[in-house]
């Protein structure tokens, strides 16, 4: 299995720390509003990486944080004149209610920044104790300059980082690239007792110290969207890396963005959309089935035309689940059929392609297009035996399951009557009556059913 790794920028083979284990931190959503389709893709993406790793025979933990506390989050519950921790717990609540009916499971841990204070202050106060941080006036900063690897993530010079737009503007500070570890307090602010005085965590420290409380100093998967990229991720490996003297995290991870009619997302523009946004017109799983139609790390473009073809190609693959499924239910022939002997053949393959595809850097589109192939097949073998249609259901569910799709149960239930209308065709059709053959078959079109006829028998199928 090969995974691009965004420090090397190069595909790798994936070779876990601990034979058949993995380790895996995803950054998690601040909690102060509903999440939006660029979050959704990223917890989509690794919920589904973290569930073919499982399949692949690792057993993952996987821990997935809450920032519970920052700029945003205060200003919020300013504004609403509630507590920080009131508007944590709404918009966790909510966080949960949209992610699993996306089909994204609990990861092992959900830590939240204000529940680990404590590790977090011992976290800092190593590194102060090392000579990579420094306070001023009750805050205190990482020194950058301190930390010679520094911007090797993002692959970004001291004079790129100085001269760019998003580094903070504050006197106080060594280097202008240097980041915020403790925040001493400020009006209407929380705060919590630490030996720099009453302050706060800054944001990237919460990361590197939940992840070693749950992972461990070292760890196979970082990921998260490539907006964290840089600072966030490049801020965590320094702080752990320093701290430690070990390597954070072996393979890093970084999705793609979202353009929204070939626009970047953003508020500004107006072209902002929640998850609860979205599922006012389209179900949860075309979602998620949507998003994994592209390969995680290239950016894909949002619409309501592109998700209606990902409605009709998730549909295509549930007619065939359907049709299948009448079969395994109605059909009087058990064992395999002569013409199908191709088709069990084809299933054999297809979970062999989809491996291969998947192990590809994660590869989902071929993945997708790798189950597509063997519903074409399906269509156009005459599939009628029990065995069969039950080894192809099984096969796209196997396949559905990894990917947090085709998960719905399928009930076929053929009406009385368009049982009684096949049985009458079968009849007209021995005795040769060719023209009520045909009347019945146009009968049962209206309906909604085509029928094909076998040996001495016939097919139903749901249009």
């Amino acid at each position: 299995m090969k995974l691009y790794n965004s420090l090397s920028r190069s595909k790798e083979e994936f070779i876990p720390i601990e034979a058949n284990k993995v380790k895996m931190y995803n950054c998690g959503p601040t909690v102060y509003n509903y999440f939006h389709i660029g979050n959704g893709r990223n917890f989509i993406i690794f919920d589904t990486l973290r569930k073919y790793l499982i399949f692949r025979g690792y057993e993952v933990t996987f821990v997935q944080n809450f920032t519970d506390i920052d700029d945003k989050m205060i200003n919020k519950a300013n504004e609403e004149g509630i507590t920080i921790k009131e508007l944590a717990d709404r918009y966790i609540k909510e966080y949960f209610n949209d992610s699993e009916k996306l089909g994204v499971k609990h990861a092992d841990f959900h830590p939240k920044a204000t529940e680990n204070i404590g590790p977090i202050i011992k976290l800092v106060k190593t590194l102060q104790q090392k000579g990579f941080a420094y306070e001023v006036d009750g805050d205190v900063y990482f020194d950058t300059k301190a930390y010679k690897p520094y911007g090797k993530l993002s692959k970004h010079n001291f004079d790129d980082l100085e001269s760019g737009s998003r580094v903070e503007l504050d006197k106080r500070k060594k280097n202008p690239t240097d980041f915020a570890l403790w925040k001493s307090k400020k009006e209407n602010e929380p705060f919590w007792s630490s030996p720099w005085g009453q302050g706060r965590p800054g944001w990237h420290i919460e990361c590197s110290a939940m992840s070693m409380k749950y992972l461990g100093e070292t760890i196979d998967i970082h990921s998260g969207g490539q907006d964290l990229l840089f600072p966030h991720h490049e801020n965590e490996i320094a702080q752990s890396e320093a701290a430690t003297g070990k390597p954070f995290a072996n393979y890093w991870l970084h999705n793609g963005f979202i353009n929204v009619d070939n626009q970047k997302m953003s508020k500004s523009l107006g072209n902002f959309f929640t998850v609860k946004d979205i599922i006012k017109k389209f179900d949860y799983e075309v979602l998620r089935f949507f998003i994994l139609s592209s390969h995680y790390r290239s950016p894909i473009n949002f619409s309501d035309k592109l998700l209606d073809s990902a409605k009709n190609g998730l549909d295509r693959q549930y007619e065939c689940l359907k049709n299948l499924t009448y079969i395994k239910t109605t059909s009087k022939i058990k064992e395999v059929t002569e013409n199908e002997s191709e088709l069990l053949t084809f299933i054999d393959e297809t979970e062999k392609q989809f491996i291969i595809h998947m192990d590809d850097d994660f590869n989902t589109a071929d993945g997708i297009a790798s189950m597509f192939d063997l519903v074409k097949k399906v269509n156009l073998t005459n599939v009628t035996s029990v065995k069969t249609a039950n080894l192809a259901i099984t096969m796209l569910q196997k396949l559905g399951d990894i990917l947090g799709i085709l998960q719905r149960d399928i009930e076929i239930t053929i009406p009385a009557d368009v049982i009684a209308l096949a049985n009458q065709r079968l009849i007209a059709r021995k005795n040769k009556d060719y023209k009520k053959s045909d009347e019945l078959r146009d009968l049962l079109l209206e309906k909604g059913y085509t029928i094909e006829d076998t040996k001495d028998d016939y097919k139903l199928k749901i249009i």
